[in-house]
């Protein structure tokens, strides 16, 4: 429930309005508290289980992310992998194109995140 609150803070702060959230059937999201804090506009919909399928485009994140970040190099502690996942964030969401998007990253397509238009 908090990093939900977080995360929809951050979206809200970028302009964004979520409608709806997918998530898997973990105990955490079917508890009151992460009910609770998506309120009564916000539809939640879970995964079926056992059909990783469903839930394909995180499946691609993740394995992506290790990839790219979590082994693409030696890291000396673990304190140093974390360190440089901020960087790698951003430049997954704002730098590196996607096939998906014809080349354009995941930023390109929330209208005005930069705030370059008034």
């Amino acid at each position: 429930a908090g990093f939900w609150e977080r995360a929809n803070a951050y979206f809200e702060s970028c302009g964004i309005t979520v409608k709806r959230v997918l998530t898997d059937n973990g105990s955490c999201y079917r508890s009151y508290a992460f009910k609770d804090a998506l309120g009564t506009v916000i539809k939640h919909k879970r995964t079926r289980p056992y059909r990783p399928q469903t839930n394909g485009k995180v499946e691609r994140y993740n394995r992506t992310m290790l990839d790219e970040w979590a082994y693409a190099r030696p890291y000396r502690s673990e304190t140093e992998r974390v360190a440089a996942f901020a960087d790698w964030l951003h430049h997954y969401n704002h730098h590196r194109g996607h096939t998906s998007l014809k080349g354009q990253p995941p930023a390109s397509r929330v209208t005005n995140l930069r705030g370059q238009y008034t």
